[in-house]
């Protein structure tokens, strides 16, 4: 399966996942939120930005939901909720969240 964003051709496994992280692009993150049947808002992306962030700056960390949880505390300025992320992106804000973050699909089970 592939992508045309701009002109380009990005490939993706038979699970949706980027072939290639590098590859990235707003746009194409709003595309697969689209086809997840999600409509980007500014809390879906901060947590995108959160897990590239994540994955990128710390070693290619995946976080689970209870390090999201406090991280994303400390960017929104109060408590947050499983069930809050959870309604941002309902299959596992991890991962699926990851997935639009264009990150490789991880293979860490549970949320705690």
């Amino acid at each position: 399966m592939a992508y045309e964003i701009d002109g380009k051709t990005i490939e993706v496994n038979d699970k949706g996942y980027l072939a290639n992280q590098d590859d990235w692009s707003e746009e194409l993150g709003k595309k697969l939120a689209a086809e997840e049947g999600i409509e980007l808002t500014d809390k879906h992306w901060d947590l995108i930005k959160y897990l590239r962030s994540e994955f990128f700056d710390n070693a290619g960390n995946c976080p689970n939901m209870r390090n999201i949880s406090k991280d994303m505390k400390k960017i929104w300025g109060r408590k947050v909720e499983s069930k809050e992320l959870y309604e941002l992106f309902p299959q596992d804000p991890s991962k699926q969240g990851g997935k639009i973050a264009g990150l490789p699909e991880s293979k860490r089970k549970g949320g705690y």
